[in-house]
């Protein structure tokens, strides 16, 4: 992915309790951030917080990372569905600038109020904060 793609990024610091037994940064650690880091950008994206992960596609670990490392996560819409998200992302390492992991495909759906996927009315992204959700813009002021 070049990355004039991304349009989100976020940075993570590799601590002793990101670590595995073989010393380097733990998939689950890994995974758990980038979903994190998935569903802060569906909301921003859909306008609600209640944006579920639906679907996670294939992960290949190509390299990885160790102690005191730092990684960039960067995400990118690209595909706007009824009531759903699909984005990829990609991870790399920036001491190294080595790509750690990909994945294609993650799939968020728009929940309403019901629990059930409701349609989101967007088909494009936004680089502003207008959608941000009114519940969390609110509780700020």
């Amino acid at each position: 992915m070049n990355t004039g793609d991304i349009t989100f990024r976020t940075r993570k610091w590799v601590r002793p309790e990101d670590l595995n037994a073989n010393g380097t940064l733990f998939g689950g650690s890994l995974l758990r951030w980038i979903d994190e880091e998935a569903a802060i950008y569906a909301i921003v994206q859909l306008g609600n917080g209640k944006a579920v992960t639906k679907y996670m596609s294939e992960i290949n670990f190509v390299s990885s990372a160790v102690l005191g490392d730092l990684i960039e996560m960067g995400l990118t819409a690209t595909a706007f569905g009824r009531t759903s998200l699909t984005m990829r992302a990609e991870v790399r390492n920036i001491f190294t600038r080595e790509s750690i992991l990909t994945v294609e495909k993650i799939v968020f759906v728009n929940l309403g109020e019901d629990g059930k996927p409701a349609p989101h009315g967007y088909d494009s992204i936004t680089y502003d904060r207008d959608r941000i959700p009114v519940k969390i813009a609110n509780a700020q002021n």
